[in-house]
This record gives C-alpha cells, sequence and structure tokens, in this order.
C-alpha cells in the first residue's frame, strides 16, 4: 500500500493537478483581477488620449511619449506597440512583482505554507510550480495589454497596412503576427523580475513586506538605469533592454538587442530562481 502510494505520489498528473490549483487560486483573487483591470485600462486612457489630442487633425506625440505614439492616428494597430511601451518601464513588472512577491511568503503568511509541504508536492516542486504560475501571470498580463489596445485601437482609429521603423510597408496581417511577436518578447522580458521576486518571497513570511521589496528594488534598478555615470552598470540591468522589442518593427529585424534582453532575462531567472530553490529548501518553515 505505501508503494502503491509513493507511486501515486510521483505520478505526473499530480503536479500538473497542483499547478492547475495555483493556477486557479492566482487568477480568483481579487488582487489579481484589480492588476489586470489596471492594465487592461492603460491603453484605453492612451487611445482615448490620443483620439481627444488629435481630433483637430493635429498629429499625436509632438515628439514625445511612448514609441510609436505618433502612429496611432494612422493606424490603431500602433496603439499595441505604444500601450506595450507604456506599461513595460513600470505597470507589467510591477504587476509581476506583486504576484511573485506573494508566492511564497503569502502562503506563509495565511499559513498554507506546511500545509502544501504535508502534500505529496516537495518543496522543489512547489517553488517550481509557483514559479510556473508566475510566469503564466507575465504572458496573462502582457497579452491583457495587447489586446485591449488592439480592441481600443479598433473602434478608435483606422486599421490596415502599416510601415515599420524602417519606412518600409508590411500588410496588416503581418503586422498582426508582428504585435504576437512582441507581445510574447514582452512577456519573456519579466522572468527576471518574476524569479527575483520569487527569491524575495522566500526570505520573509510578510506577503507585504515581499511584494514593497520587490516593487522597491524594480523602482531602484529602473533609477539607476536612468543615471548616465553609471553607462557601464547598465547593460547587467535587467530593464536595459526592456524596449528592445521596438526592432522587431524593423526591415530586416534588429537582433542584437533582442538576443542580448533574453541572454540576461534568462540570466536572472536562473541566478535567482537557483538562490529561491537554495533558500526555500534550507528554510524552517514555522506557518
Amino acid at each position: 500500500m505505501s508503494r502503491a502510494e509513493a507511486v501515486r505520489k510521483a505520478s505526473p498528473l499530480w503536479a500538473l493537478g497542483l499547478l492547475r490549483s495555483e493556477l486557479l487560486t492566482t487568477f480568483r483573487r481579487w488582487r489579481t483581477l484589480a492588476l489586470l483591470g489596471v492594465l487592461a485600462a492603460v491603453p484605453v486612457l492612451v487611445g482615448v488620449a490620443v483620439r481627444i489630442e488629435t481630433g483637430d487633425g493635429s498629429s499625436a506625440g509632438g515628439g514625445g511619449g511612448p514609441a510609436f505614439i505618433s502612429q496611432i492616428t494612422n493606424n490603431g494597430l500602433f496603439l499595441v506597440f505604444t500601450a506595450l511601451a507604456a506599461t513595460l518601464p513600470f505597470f507589467l513588472p510591477m504587476a509581476v512583482g506583486v504576484v511573485a512577491g506573494d508566492a511564497v511568503a503569502g502562503e506563509a503568511n495565511a499559513g498554507t505554507l506546511r500545509y502544501l509541504l504535508v502534500a505529496p508536492a516537495g518543496r522543489g516542486r512547489l517553488l517550481l510550480t509557483k514559479y510556473a504560475t508566475v510566469m503564466a501571470f507575465c504572458l496573462v498580463a502582457t497579452l491583457v495589454v495587447a489586446v485591449s489596445a488592439l480592441a481600443t485601437g479598433a473602434l478608435l482609429f483606422p486599421l490596415g497596412d502599416l510601415t515599420t521603423i524602417s519606412g518600409t510597408r508590411i500588410g496588416f496581417s503581418e503586422g498582426l503576427a508582428r504585435a504576437l511577436l512582441i507581445a510574447l518578447v514582452v512577456a519573456v522580458s519579466l522572468i527576471g523580475v518574476a524569479a527575483l521576486g520569487l527569491f524575495v518571497s522566500t526570505l520573509t513570511n510578510s506577503g507585504i513586506a515581499a511584494m514593497a521589496t520587490t516593487v522597491g528594488l524594480l523602482i531602484t534598478v529602473q533609477i539607476l538605469d536612468q543615471i548616465p555615470q553609471l553607462h557601464a552598470l547598465h547593460p547587467y540591468l535587467f530593464s536595459h533592454y526592456w524596449l528592445s522589442f521596438a526592432d522587431l518593427m524593423r526591415e530586416p529585424v534588429y537582433w542584437d538587442d533582442l538576443t542580448r534582453n533574453l541572454g540576461l532575462q534568462a540570466l536572472y531567472a536562473a541566478v535567482f530562481g537557483s538562490a529561491a530553490w537554495a533558500r526555500f529548501t534550507a528554510k524552517d518553515i514555522t506557518a
């Protein structure tokens, strides 16, 4: 009987059930829904603001604002790129930081962490499930921004062929494909923040403290990335190449900064993921 239980406990289906449970728990929380609601509202606000500003026939942006904003009035698809550029520096990573920071510390604060470890999960598998859930949130949050921007752009502005940064024309279907690819790149750009937040979450039993620390570190890194005197440090900051997704709108695509960004995110995920595993597997669980 004990052998049968061991086989059942090691079953991959059980691990999938744990992941499913984590996903449902995360995406049913009011806090998560509120974060997604705020992210969905940003493209609507940007689109309405551009529509009002250009109501007299003037061009949007005036040389300032997020990338692509001056092109929105010509093609609503550019609102997708503008919304991602506007939310990526703060709103998207802040939302990911909140979810990641609460992943382990929130369970400890609620007194459910010991209960989860009594189940046949194991610390390593539980931590991996938590990280997979946060990465799923990265993807969902990014798609929420992109879909909201696409719907708003279609309602307020014309759609059709669009002009790339290089000045070439591409069809609307190819533009949609590039928009989807950009959204996926933005989602992957957040895995470094997700790993950092998960590591911080293993250091404390307070979900609020973990979330505040993760967001504080995010703001600090963003400030450091804007100080010219620290230019030698900039290429190693996880946020430095975030806006490189704009290179996907070049013809041909400029891959150098894109690959640097993806490699840097993988490095942060490996380093802080390993640190989270080392901390969590050795942590004395009291809650």
